[in-house]
């Protein structure tokens, strides 16, 4: 748990930016959780190696500051 009384939940993969978004805004409305985002990034999931996340569409109470979480 963060500072403020958030932390991340899992994330969940999707095969396209607009699935991405339209997950995340169905996410942002489930009880317990304040918002969600949606992004993407570039990396090897075989060796665990990701670059950073690019966002896409925050819904909620995301913070701007994502490194933090």
């Amino acid at each position: 748990m963060a500072d403020d009384g958030l932390a991340p939940g899992e994330a969940v993969e999707c095969f396209n930016p607009n699935a991405a978004v339209t997950k995340a805004e169905a996410l942002s409305h489930k009880p317990g959780n304040v918002g969600a985002l949606a992004f993407s990034r570039a990396g090897d999931p075989s060796i665990g190696d990701f670059g950073d996340a690019n966002v896409i569409r925050k819904f909620g109470e995301v913070p701007d500051d994502l490194s933090a979480l």
